[in-house]
């Protein structure tokens, strides 16, 4: 069907076919048709260097796969794929039994202020939200198919060299060329010296069929929570990826968009549940890639432009551009760890200054009360019995945030240990992690009066901690701050206040 057929349909299917007004999106692969409660995709027949629904065979082959793969996140949304149809008369019919002339995608409709990018705009992504995505992503990748024949070296090797030939082509009318130059040299010495990580993760089965296009517009907030759409169907090489490689985007998309804080908080959130510590060598790597094909797509929309849409799109390739080269500057690890006795405010101190340290999106917090319920297979706000804070309960905790240290730290994350540390072995341990690892180590204790610390503890609503007033006040009687000789703090003070302390402390 040629493009002169493509119109006839859609003046169709505008014309009436599907009942009341119809409201038309294009992009450069398909077009979006919504009316009433349903939503119709019709693919393009166009044909790209990374795309060709050019004819009717691969447009239904295509829009099969799109129904098949984004009812694995979002089955409410996708329903089924439906021809119009060239009938005995001539006339269009949509789904009749005449020869089929297009294929469309049924979708249901859902209204565009629920999608991501627009509840960011609106200052609306809160840290609930973020982590409720976090839940969905890190499901939805357990259970994505294993993909060992994909991925790995060889498949990132290939989207780097692509990035370096499309951003060359864009210099200079888009791009500087010195800018384009050090940034591709410094994408292939990123990519060769995690060539063996990127094989070993495939073979270790993190390379999974995932959603491949997971930004901020392809995720919609449904009553059910957030739900993943619109995922990347017509090439399994660019859907069949590291899962941390498919988190990556979104990642990028956040800080991007000058959330870093919210980035910080889903990598976070994503790995509580994941525990990919090792893999997180791998993240300058793909957040740069990410961002790289972002640029040279606004660089290649820039050259059909004219005017002051030109300008915006150079403006915003330039602003991707220098976000990928920014993402592949090293950032040395260090271990910082706050402590103190329960109500201090140790974890949200840990979490105001964690977007400040290490390397993008900031340090990964290694909190005691989470990892405990983690062991134990718990969500972060589930209550845990006394039983599970027995002193060899403890003891496990405190060797599994040392071990994850370990890992985050030789894989280039800055790491804060938030934990109350109120032994001596304890402290000597973590502070020998550092020791092994060569990193700096930056301790703070914070503290604050008896009446702060109850008030606090018992002010706590869906918090990961399960201290109590009893946990505070046997606190009281068996510990000795004074034999801890970290650096103090006096936390009974406003959050920023104490935080700018805690930072200095940190920084020095």
């Amino acid at each position: 069907m040629t493009d002169d057929g493509q119109a006839e349909v859609l003046a169709f299917l505008a014309g009436g076919a599907l009942g009341g007004r119809v409201e038309r999106i294009d992009t450069h692969g398909a077009v979006i048709l919504l009316a009433g409660e349903r939503a119709w995709k019709m693919k393009r027949a166009v044909r790209f260097s990374f795309m060709d629904f050019s004819t009717l065979a691969r447009r239904k082959a295509t829009l099969e796969a799109e129904l098949a793969l984004n009812r694995r996140t979002a089955p409410e949304l996708y329903r089924r794929v439906v021809a119009v149809t060239r009938e005995a008369d001539g006339r269009l019919a949509l789904g009749g039994s005449g020869e089929p002339v297009e294929w469309l995608l049924e979708m249901a409709r859902f209204p565009q202020d629920a999608q991501l990018d627009r509840v960011a705009a609106r200052g609306e992504l809160g840290p609930d939200l973020i982590e409720a995505l976090a839940v969905e992503i890190c499901r939805f990748h357990a259970e994505a198919e294993v993909r060992r024949d994909k991925g790995g070296y060889a498949a990132m090797r290939a989207v780097v060299e692509g990035n370096a030939g499309d951003l060359a082509s864009l210099a200079p009318a888009v791009f500087d060329a010195a800018a384009v130059a050090a940034l591709n040299a410094a994408t292939q010495r990123e990519l060769e010296a995690r060539a063996h990580l990127l094989d070993q993760r495939r073979a270790d089965g993190r390379v999974r069929h995932c959603h491949g296009d997971l930004h901020l517009a392809n995720i919609v907030l449904l009553e059910r929570g957030p739900v993943l759409f619109d995922c990347l169907e017509f090439d399994e090489e660019l859907a069949c990826i590291d899962v941390l490689y498919d988190l990556a985007f979104l990642v990028m998309d956040l800080i991007r968009r000058g959330l870093p804080a919210h980035a910080r908080t889903l990598l976070q959130a994503y790995h509580d549940r994941a525990e990919d510590d090792a893999g997180l060598a791998l993240l300058p790597l793909f957040l740069s890639v990410r961002a790289a094909i972002r640029a040279k797509v606004a660089g290649f929309n820039a050259g059909v432009l004219g005017g002051e849409a030109r300008t915006a799109k150079v403006q915003e390739a330039g602003t991707y551009l220098a976000l990928a080269r920014k993402a592949l500057e090293p950032v040395p690890p260090r271990l910082l760890v706050v402590a103190g006795r329960s109500g201090t405010g140790k974890s949200s101190v840990a979490k105001a200054l964690a977007p400040a340290f290490g390397a993008m999106p900031g340090a990964m917090i290694l909190r005691s009360d989470v990892i405990r319920k983690r062991l134990l297979g718990k969500e972060p706000t589930e209550r845990l019995p006394p039983e599970a804070y027995t002193p060899e309960h403890s003891a496990r905790v405190f060797a599994r945030i040392a071990d994850r240290a370990r890992v985050l730290l030789a894989a280039g994350r800055t790491v804060i240990a938030d934990a109350v540390y109120g032994e001596a072995a304890q402290r000597e341990a973590i502070e020998a992690v550092a020791k092994a690892a060569g990193v700096p180590f930056r301790p703070v204790w914070l503290e604050a009066a008896e009446p702060v610390l109850e008030a606090r503890v018992g002010a706590r609503r869906g918090d990961a901690s399960d201290a109590d007033l009893a946990v505070v006040r046997a606190q009281a009687r068996t510990m000795d701050p004074s034999a801890v000789l970290w650096p103090r703090v006096a936390a009974g003070r406003p959050l920023d206040e104490v935080a700018a302390d805690v930072r200095r402390i940190w920084e020095s």
